[in-house]
């Protein structure tokens, strides 16, 4: 059964830094591309950051390249999302999922975290 837990989530002021890992299990890992989401209330849920298996990584153009580094540790099954320079506007529901290629389309990924919450107070 494949799992993937996200954590690291957490009420900070802005300009703060978190760091979400998502652990997953039940598959392997490392030959999947993984992506970063994030969900706010009353908004579609939306592309932050993926990473290949080989380490390669897309961002988010707009508002988080630049703060966000997202990195992975196949020996851990586990892939990080470092933020740093949080804004209000970071606020959601972060999702970690894995696809076979890298994309920021929601629907090529096959399987999902039930994300953590990051709050970030003005």
């Amino acid at each position: 059964q494949v799992q993937l837990v996200e954590s690291g989530g957490g009420l900070v002021q802005a300009g703060d830094s978190l760091r979400l890992s998502c652990a997953a299990s039940g598959l392997n890992f490392r030959w999947y591309v993984t992506g970063w989401f994030r969900q706010a209330p009353g908004k579609e849920r939306e592309f932050v950051a993926a990473i290949s298996s080989s380490g390669d990584s897309r961002y988010k153009e707009d508002s988080v390249k630049g703060r966000f580094a997202i990195s992975r540790d196949n020996a851990k099954n586990t892939v990080y999302l470092q933020m740093n320079s949080l804004k209000p506007d970071d606020t959601a529901v972060y999702y970690c999922a894995v696809s076979g290629i890298v994309t920021d389309i929601p629907g090529r990924y096959n399987y999902w975290g039930r994300g953590t919450q990051v709050a970030v107070s003005s």
